[in-house]
């Protein structure tokens, strides 16, 4: 039953990543939905054609498919403890990489789940392979092809933070985007 409800999950999450890419720079989306001020500001830096960063851009930043369209989007997604849920913060970074898997089949990537040093070595290991396999079910359904990617988990091994408190523990609950293998 509970992966019946991940997969709605990934469905919705899905959908609501594609209205954001979709919507216009107004307060609502088509739907009557408030759209997040985040969200807002991307839209309106595609279309003024002037991105955060003052550069030109057309469109969207992953319009441009070659690995400078890719350089600046975000490749460490958290999740919270003991999920293996994609946050929405992540949606839009992870739909412009799936964009880019989508529009250059020959690019790979591998995404290494990791979790934070609680639980066993073996309950650790599944849980990062878990998220990691959440991010690929995301990337798939924005169009990336699943022989693109590989799914590797590292549990409690790699850890980004060294500590034992809630601080270095949300750093190293992640996935990481490694592209080129």
């Amino acid at each position: 039953m509970r992966v019946g409800n991940f997969t709605k999950a990934v469905a919705v999450a899905a959908t609501v990543a594609w209205m954001a890419g979709c919507s216009t720079t107004d307060t609502t989306s088509d739907s009557g939905e408030m759209m997040d001020k985040g969200s807002q500001q991307q839209d309106s830096a595609s279309s003024s054609g002037t991105g955060s960063d003052g550069q030109m851009h057309s469109g969207h930043m992953a319009d441009k498919m070659g690995k400078d369209a890719i350089a600046d989007l975000q490749t460490v997604f958290y999740f919270d403890f003991d999920k293996a849920v994609v946050r929405p913060v992540g949606f839009e970074d992870l739909s412009a990489h799936a964009k880019y898997l989508a529009d250059n089949p020959n690019a790979r990537v591998v995404l290494e789940g990791h979790a934070d040093e609680r639980g066993t070595r073996e309950y650790n290991i599944a849980l990062g392979e878990r998220r990691a396999k959440a991010v690929s079910r995301f990337l798939t359904v924005q169009g990336a092809a699943s022989e693109q990617i590989e799914v590797v988990s590292y549990g409690e091994e790699r850890p980004a933070v060294t500590g034992s408190n809630e601080a270095a523990w949300s750093k190293n609950r992640r996935v990481e985007l490694k592209y080129g293998r």
